[in-house]
């Protein structure tokens, strides 16, 4: 071997001795190595549920980031983590989502995909003797956290109905509470009824005895509306669109599954929320629960409008804002045409 090619030979053996240094020292922190993702041991995030448990989202990926997870309660906390950086991808409901992007003028989030319909409702204690709107005067009532989705859902329809929370001068005092706390609550009488996603709703039916005053399907066309989607941070989508294109297509890919084999995705969704809660849900809670939502990549956007209109009813958003922006679903379009399947809107 000549001494020029040796030289060459050392040189890149250097380059990359150097390459390797550099490479193991981007520790596990950084954005371009990590992605941090939220969600919530609910029914209506599903997809997070399954595709972190199978493996879906981490193979999706490849080597362009590795996953770390973080479970919360409800959307409003979610936000608040964004806004501080230490999540990057998430999935909440409309109302969290729409507060995020307007608080942080429109800089802080991009909803990027629909993930759940439906799969909300109120749910009463029998003894406490609430049939009609006008038996709610008096009552004390939970939701799973102040201005998320069901919490402005609630307060929305006291408004629509004529009434008012203590806290407006009315008599109906809503108290938001964690979802797993709101069972052993109704169940000692403390609360009288809960605005709640799935599962809770269908465990307060099962397990606490509770009827249901308002299927929240009842009060959207056709029974359809947004419950949970996927919300990324403008900064990680700007900087990582690729990261984020992988994750969409693997959300798609689990939203097919979930759709075509409803038995199995029960199974694999109760043996996830047993592991992040402590707790199975029953048999017929889950077929219950189940029954009731849709999976989906469609963001519903008409319905995240219209749920913008009740937080305003609500007094947790003013009149006026703009969303202009707050969708940004060319990632998932592109996505959608490469699996041959139809593009979906972001307009009302």
């Amino acid at each position: 071997m000549t001494p020029n090619r040796l030289l060459v030979l050392a040189r890149v053996a250097a380059a990359l001795l150097l390459l390797g240094g550099w490479a193991c020292n981007r520790g596990p922190g950084t954005a371009s190595s990590v992605i941090r993702i939220g969600y919530f041991a609910n029914l209506t995030h599903a997809q997070a549920l399954v595709g972190l448990a199978d493996g879906d989202f981490a193979r999706a990926l490849g080597p362009r980031a590795t996953i770390e997870t973080t479970v919360f309660n409800a959307g409003p906390s979610v936000v608040e983590a964004i806004f501080a950086k230490q999540i990057d991808l998430a999935y909440i409901g409309p109302n969290p989502a729409i507060n995020g992007f307007v608080q942080s003028h429109g800089e802080a989030l991009r909803i990027v995909a629909g993930a759940t319909s439906a799969g909300a409702a109120f749910v009463v204690r029998p003894d406490a003797h609430i049939a009609v709107p006008a038996d709610l005067a008096g009552k004390r009532i939970a939701t799973p956290q102040l201005g998320n989705t069901q919490d402005v859902a609630l307060r929305a329809y006291l408004v629509s109905n004529g009434l008012q929370t203590k806290e407006k001068g009315g008599d109906v005092e809503v108290i938001p509470t964690a979802n797993a706390q709101i069972i052993d609550l109704v169940k000692q009488g403390q609360i009288d009824g809960a605005w709640v996603p799935e599962p809770w709703a269908s465990r307060l039916v099962v397990e606490a005895g509770c009827t249901v005053l308002v299927d929240e399907r009842d009060l959207w066309p056709g029974g359809d509306f947004v419950t949970a989607h996927v919300v990324v941070s403008k900064t990680y989508l700007d900087a990582h669109p690729d990261v984020v294109k992988a994750w969409i297509d693997a959300h798609v890919t689990v939203t097919q599954w979930l759709l075509a084999h409803p038995a199995e995705a029960q199974s694999v969704l109760n043996r996830e929320i047993e592991r992040l809660t402590g707790k199975a849900i029953a048999p017929e809670v889950l077929a219950r629960a189940w029954s009731s939502i849709r999976p989906t990549w469609d963001p519903i956007a008409s319905s995240l409008f219209a749920c913008a209109s009740a937080a305003q009813t609500a007094g947790f958003l003013a009149k006026g804002v703009n969303l202009a922006g707050i969708y940004d679903i060319s990632l998932l379009n592109e996505v959608l045409r490469g699996k041959g399947l139809p593009e979906v809107p972001a307009s009302q």
